[in-house]
């Protein structure tokens, strides 16, 4: 469990989408729901906007974006798992929401698997380590041997307990055999702000967070989760290079009411899947620090069932506790 990574589910994923049978049988007739469980502005939100835009496009029906902000994104999550099987309901669900959350919560109301039919997954997010330019290592292997050579003195800011930045970072301790001191804050940016100060020494950051602070050289870049370079920084290695096996993406799709119709589901996994096959939408995601995906409703299903067993043992790993 503990070398996993993204990359066996990912690599049975025939992302190029495909036509799926009698998804056409299927057009809505009233507006489409797609509920956030975060506020608006942030990624997610900004992610969902630009899907609901192309559906809005492409169904002949209004998407329209309802935030639910509350519990880690449990009430946008129950809302949606109560809500008519009909194709009319969706939330943008993540690893957080649509993974961790189960692990994490004792006593969801609903079940991540049972209560939620998947649509599409829509976009992957690798995290970048970044360490404040004092520290003194300028690749993966040199911050491994300086963290084996003092185990707790580096100090590895986090969105707090639970969060991918979290995840990344005990990932990463557990396979290079290190350990950090993990300071967690109120989100992944108070964890930068801290970092650029140099108050805590590196950070497993979502790359929209650290990409322009990078640049500007107020961090320095060791290394990205992905399992290739990234366009945006192709001078920054994989964490992989320096720590072989070690990949990290986190992830956002999206989700109906269980028992919501098959034809639905095809055609909105369809128009999702073509929509982020277009050259703007795909630029708009990278600016987000994501990586556009699109698939069919099967091919996520099985996605998610992989992401279960694997982020439920992060959890156990991290000793991650609710906020």
């Amino acid at each position: 469990m503990l070398r996993r990574s993204l990359l066996p589910a990912l690599a049975a994923l025939p992302f190029a989408a495909r036509a799926q049978r009698g998804a056409q049988a299927w057009s809505p007739e009233r507006p489409v729901r797609l509920l956030v469980g975060f506020s608006a502005g942030g990624s997610t939100d900004t992610t969902a906007r630009l899907v609901a835009q192309a559906l809005t496009a492409t169904l002949g029906q209004s998407v329209l974006v309802e935030n639910r902000t509350g519990a880690g994104g449990n009430i946008a999550s129950e809302a949606v798992a109560r809500a008519a099987p009909d194709g009319y309901t969706l939330v943008m669900g993540s690893m957080g929401t649509h993974a961790v959350n189960q692990a994490l919560f004792p006593s969801l109301p609903f079940h991540v698997a049972r209560d939620f039919a998947p649509v599409s997954l829509v976009a992957l997010s690798p995290v970048l380590l970044v360490v404040h330019p004092s520290v003194p290592a300028r690749s993966v292997g040199e911050l491994v041997a300086l963290a084996k050579a003092r185990p707790g003195a580096l100090n590895c800011g986090t969105g707090g307990s639970g969060t991918s930045q979290h995840f990344a970072a005990v990932l990463f301790e557990q396979e290079a055999g290190v350990k950090f001191t993990q300071v967690a804050f109120r989100g992944g940016a108070p964890a930068m702000s801290e970092l650029v100060t140099g108050r805590i020494d590196l950070v497993f950051s979502p790359v929209i967070e650290a990409l322009q602070q990078a640049r500007a050289g107020q961090v320095r870049a060791l290394g990205i989760s992905r399992t290739e370079r990234s366009a945006q920084l192709p001078e920054v290695p994989t964490i992989a290079e320096g720590l072989p096996g070690y990949t990290f993406r986190s992830w956002l799709g999206v989700f109906a009411p269980a028992g919501t119709p098959t034809a639905a589901i095809g055609r909105l996994s369809q128009e999702i899947a073509a929509a982020l096959r277009q050259p703007e939408l795909r630029e708009k995601m990278a600016e987000l620090g994501y990586e556009p995906v699109g698939s069919t409703a099967e091919e996520f299903a099985s996605f998610q069932a992989a992401e279960l067993p694997r982020v439920a043992e992060l959890v156990r790993l991290s000793g991650a506790t609710p906020n």
